[in-house]
């Protein structure tokens, strides 16, 4: 990465996340070639980050936040919990919580976090993404490793299409953010640990 303002991009971005200084973000981006998902985790492993500290704090406040989409064929219910009464009444957790809704009425997620898959859809998809790559010829002379690799990938793109977590904020036109991201900078600013307990989105007609 050559850019010095895409590095200082990166450094503020993780820092926002993390709530770790200056110094140690930019000393865990270079350590990890400018990954920044990386680079959270080599900050968590140092017990550098506070936001992430404070994501094992038990959170029993919040709201139930709703959405009525534009047309009023799609609507979002959603539970986001804080620790305080306090800090769910404020300006900043309401924007939140708004900004979820939007993103669950845009982008339709099935499960909030990677864990919530059930084993048995993981094991359908792997077995669906390994059969489409073996029914291309050039596929079928590579090893099984190179085989399990390319499916993980997929995987990893399977989550971001369906859980809420992993999925790029609509708001980020690079792609680059994830709602787990927006979470983490909410948590950062407010203090407080925040957590997504769940959501349902109607459709109109749907079942």
């Amino acid at each position: 990465m050559d850019s010095k303002q895409q590095i200082t991009n990166l450094i503020q971005k993780l820092r926002n996340i993390s709530g770790a200084g200056i110094l140690d973000c930019k000393k865990a981006l270079e350590e990890s070639n400018f990954d920044i998902d990386k680079a959270l985790i080599l900050l968590r492993e140092r017990g550098i980050t506070k936001a992430l500290s404070k994501s094992e704090r038990v959170a029993n406040n919040g709201i139930i936040a709703a959405y009525i989409h534009a047309g009023d064929k799609i609507g979002v219910l959603l539970e986001i919990n804080c620790e305080t009464d306090f800090v769910a009444r404020t300006d900043e957790f309401k924007k939140l919580a708004k900004e979820i809704c939007l993103q669950i009425a845009a982008c339709n997620p099935k499960w909030i976090k990677k864990e919530d898959v059930p084993q048995s859809v993981l094991e359908q998809e792997k077995e669906i993404y390994k059969k489409q790559l073996l029914q291309d010829e050039k596929n079928k002379s590579k090893p099984h490793s190179v085989i399990e690799k390319i499916v993980e990938g997929r995987i990893e793109k399977f989550y971001e299409e369906t859980c809420l977590l992993e999925q790029p904020y609509i708001r980020d036109t690079q792609g680059k953010q994830k709602v787990k991201d927006l979470i983490l900078e909410a948590i950062s600013k407010l203090g407080e640990n925040i957590s997504i307990k769940r959501f349902t989105r109607y459709v109109l007609g749907e079942e």
